[in-house]
């Protein structure tokens, strides 16, 4: 495969570019589920930016392997015969997850109306929030797992694919990734990327990010740190 001007193939630069995305889903599904969990033991968290980041998560997730369902995986199959066994795996794992995002979302959906819809009936409103939080953390603990072993599972794969793919198709499919990519979260995005410190492959990524995006760095981190801040964090 050619190089860019960075002496970096495309194949490589686009495994770089898909580590730092997966970096973003594991320190994701730790805030939530740390948080969902902080609730549940009735601590200081706010349900606002839970819900938030919660709801963030699930699309975040669902998109990205969406993406490789659909754009990928297709590519991969025609270029690369024995590898269908493994990425079919892979996307048995994808309807896994869906399941997955399906049971955390509706957990959420259940704080987020926690509230109004125990007091109507007289109930304590922190306790509804903290009985939805219990079952919210228990079906983040279980995407986390399934989460982590599915990245775990599926980067030597592509670690050896994406080398091999000619750059034209890599430069149709990242550019097909970056116009369906989620606008919502421009903040936990960013702050995930960078926080404890920047991900693998992380300014591989930002040159994909529109360039407000880019010159609101500074902003989103500090929304970023905010919000990390009302989830107890």
């Amino acid at each position: 495969m050619a190089q860019n001007v960075n002496g970096v193939s495309e194949g490589l630069q686009m495994y770089d570019e898909l580590l730092a995305v997966h970096t973003i889903i594991r320190r994701g599904a730790v805030l939530t589920a740390a948080a969902m969990r902080r609730l549940a033991a009735g601590g200081g968290v706010d349900v606002k930016a839970l819900v938030r980041a919660a709801r963030w998560q699930v699309e975040f997730v669902h998109h990205h392997h969406a993406s490789e369902d659909e754009l990928f995986w297709p590519v991969l199959r025609r270029l690369f015969p024995d590898a269908v066994t493994a990425l079919d795996e892979l996307t048995v794992e994808h309807e896994a997850l869906d399941a997955g995002l399906k049971t955390l979302g509706a957990a959420v959906d259940t704080i987020a109306a926690g509230p109004a819809r125990r007091s109507a009936h007289g109930s304590d409103p922190g306790a509804a929030v903290r009985d939805a939080a219990r079952e919210g953390a228990q079906a983040a603990a279980r995407l986390g797992e399934v989460l982590l072993k599915h990245l775990d599972s599926e980067e030597p794969v592509l670690r050896e694919l994406f080398p091999q793919v000619p750059d034209a198709e890599l430069l149709r499919l990242r550019a097909a990734i970056v116009a369906g990519a989620p606008r919502s979260g421009p903040d936990l995005v960013m702050g995930l990327l960078h926080d404890p410190v920047p991900a693998p492959g992380a300014e591989r990524l930002m040159a994909n990010f529109p360039a407000p995006v880019r010159w609101m760095r500074p902003l989103l981190l500090k929304r970023y740190r905010t919000q990390k801040s009302a989830l107890g964090q």
